[in-house]
């Protein structure tokens, strides 16, 4: 509708509002510093004594992917024995019983008041106090025979891990609130299917975020098993580079693939809290893929106006 003026004449139209963007000195200085400080650690490590092609040669070597899947294997197994054990714990922690929360309080108090390399050796001398598992009736057989180094990384990382997991299980069954165990209890539900029916899967919300960050810290954890000779990536890496007199290469092929599982782990956790998320947000967070295609149009739309401005 024409705006009119005091005489009754058309009033000409306003001016437009020419928007001009804020300055972010601060962003350009900052890129300008960490560019230069990658440029600098990519020149020092240029200037190193290392033999690049024994790295990119041995990356794909048998040894070493036979290494990296028993590193995926221990961690995923120590992860369940440590996922099943923390639910177990956290029952008993929130159990009225008091020997049942005792014991499970004792067993969060040793495991994560001792450092998991100290368990490792545990685990890997204890032939030298008990010489032979003898369990009456069952089972009888030397203890070095029994103390593997695949169980002793097993028991000693997933023992760990479980003292860990408990205390996640039982934030996430805490944060449910006492009015749906309420309802269950109304309902005539046992205990024992309210926890199962009625409070774990409301709790997994608050559970599988810690959980997905505690197995990928157990990927990385996984490699002070070299101590207990168990044959995963970092020893495998370790013993071609004590043969072929290329240590610090066989470090570089080793940091490579941790980083590339942690990175695919990494990229499946955040899906799978984005799945867990959609009923506690009004709106998803953004993918990766889609905060890539919202930079590009951003810059399209920003070169366009700059060309229109010249």
């Amino acid at each position: 509708m024409p705006r009119f003026e005091a005489d009754g004449s058309i009033a000409p139209p306003p001016e437009a509002i020419r928007a001009i963007p804020v300055r972010h000195y601060g962003r350009w200085i900052s890129g300008v510093l960490v560019v230069a400080l990658l440029a600098t650690l990519a020149y020092a490590f240029s200037q190193g004594d290392i033999r690049w092609s024994a790295v990119s040669g041995k990356l794909l070597d048998d040894t070493v992917l036979a290494g990296a899947g028993r590193t995926l294997l221990i961690t995923v197994l120590a992860m369940v024995l440590g996922v099943l054990l923390g639910v177990v714990v956290a029952v008993m922690r929130l159990s009225t019983n008091p020997v049942t929360s005792s014991v499970g309080w004792l067993y969060i108090w040793v495991f994560r008041g001792t450092p998991v390399y100290v368990q490792l050796l545990l685990w890997f001398n204890l032939a030298l106090i008990f010489p032979v598992l003898n369990i009456p009736y069952v089972y009888k057989d030397e203890m070095t025979d029994v103390m593997t180094p695949f169980m002793c990384a097993l028991l000693g990382l997933g023992l760990n891990e479980g003292a860990y997991m408990s205390e996640i299980v039982r934030a996430g069954i805490q944060s449910v609130d006492e009015g749906q165990t309420e309802a269950a209890n109304a309902l005539g539900m046992t205990r024992a299917k309210t926890m199962r029916r009625v409070v774990l899967p409301q709790a997994l919300r608050v559970i599988i975020p810690p959980t997905g960050n505690e197995f990928i810290n157990m990927l990385k954890t996984s490699a002070l098993v070299y101590a207990v000779t168990y044959n995963e990536l970092l020893r495998s890496t370790s013993i071609i580079g004590s043969t072929s007199y290329a240590v610090m290469e066989m470090l570089f092929v080793a940091s490579i693939w941790y980083i590339v599982m942690t990175s695919v782990f990494s990229i499946g956790q955040y899906y799978l809290e984005r799945r867990f998320a959609r009923g506690s947000l009004r709106q998803l967070p953004p993918t990766p893929w889609q905060k890539v295609k919202a930079n590009l149009r951003s810059m399209s739309v920003r070169s366009g106006r700059a060309g229109i401005g010249a």
